[in-house]
């Protein structure tokens, strides 16, 4: 046995992890960089204010599609004869003579389907309008009333 020789296992004990930490920091850029992100085509929604100023283009008389509790349609006030989205369609075209510029108003009640609303938003979409606004009722905050 000798006195002043090392071990051979203390000299192995280092492990240098420095490449392999740069081969993964480089992975993770790729995969961040080779990652598409998918863009469907959506429909254009912008939601209104829920404040008591009234917008300029709220004036314009907008089309309007009603969806009822029973997640039956109305446009313009009117009721469909089946909730069907083809009769939505022939609703909306009939009823809209004018451009497909002009905001489209979209009130749903609270108890509705989501089917229904997302139906109304796909036909108003597919049919080419820019603008959908969808109807909201201002809440009075009861929190600041309390204090």
């Amino acid at each position: 046995m000798k006195i002043g020789a090392r071990n051979r296992r203390d000299d192995d004990m280092d492990i240098n992890v420095t490449s392999f930490i740069d081969i993964l920091l480089l992975l993770l850029i790729f995969f961040m960089l080779a990652t598409s992100f998918v863009s469907e085509g959506r429909v254009n929604v912008r939601l209104p204010d829920a404040s008591a100023q009234a917008n300029d283009k709220s004036m314009e008389s907008p089309l309007q599609i009603t969806v009822t509790a029973q997640s039956t349609y109305l446009v313009n006030d009117q009721a469909l004869v089946n909730n069907s989205a083809d009769a939505l369609i022939a609703a909306i075209n009939k009823v809209n003579e004018k451009s497909k510029d002009h905001a489209v108003l979209v009130r749903a009640d609270a108890a509705s389907s989501h089917q229904a609303v997302v139906t109304v938003m796909d036909v108003v979409g597919r049919l080419g309008f820019n603008s959908i606004n969808i109807a909201t009722v201002n809440q009075i905050d009861t929190g600041a009333a309390s204090r």
